[in-house]
């Protein structure tokens, strides 16, 4: 059996936009991936509402610093044959980074720590697919306004970037900004049916970069 980790923010826990709290199960894109690989493969969905790429965050109880946490998460899930990421859109914060090249480098750090990782047992690094998150977008929400507004011009940066460093470090690549658009309530999290579309959207490529 093949094992996918999907390593990522609230777009991966599944949040909804509407304030109802969290998507169903079977609505979140992990599932949705999960449900296309089918019973050959697992997902392993490990999003986190707030998570940055390198940055920290300290707004909320849980460690939001993505590449602090990530060698505990390979750890615990090894052996891995693939892992998902998708993060950035929290890089854009303005009291975070708000800039696009900042999350292209805190991708990059990621994968190093994927890739140098002392894996137990003589396991190799997994394959990598960077996945860059929907743009932001306007919206009325005063309080997603005033934490996601400047980074929205930015946010329209990050498929480029990171399509670019993919190609020069050999990960995958795949814009969920070309099959998903971020919901106008908050501008920034999916309603359940682009979530689902996500996970549709990265099948493909994921069952390639799996052999399968």
């Amino acid at each position: 059996m093949k094992t996918v980790l999907c390593y990522g923010d609230s777009l991966t826990w599944g949040f909804s936009p509407d304030g109802s709290g969290r998507h169903a199960y079977e609505d979140r894109w992990p599932s949705v991936l999960q449900t296309g690989l089918g019973d050959a493969v697992l997902i392993i969905p490990e999003g986190l509402n707030g998570r940055t790429t390198i940055f920290d965050d300290y707004a909320a109880g849980a460690d939001r610093n993505g590449a602090r946490i990530l060698p505990t998460i390979l750890m615990t899930h090894v052996p891995l044959d693939l892992i998902v990421l998708m993060l950035g859109s929290n890089d854009m914060k303005p009291w975070i980074a708000g800039h696009a090249q900042a999350a292209k480098q805190g991708m990059q750090r990621l994968v190093d720590i994927i890739r140098r990782f002392d894996y137990p047992l003589n396991e190799e690094p997994p394959e990598i697919l960077m996945v860059a998150p929907p743009i932001i977008r306007e919206t009325a929400d005063p309080d997603f306004a005033a934490r996601f507004g400047p980074g929205i011009a930015q946010s329209k940066m990050l498929a480029t970037l990171y399509s670019d460093l993919a190609d020069e470090i050999g990960c995958g690549f795949f814009d969920a900004g070309s099959v998903a658009e971020a919901s106008p309530l908050d501008g920034v999290h999916l309603d359940a049916e682009n979530t689902r579309a996500i996970g549709r959207g990265i099948e493909p490529v994921a069952r390639m970069m799996l052999g399968l």
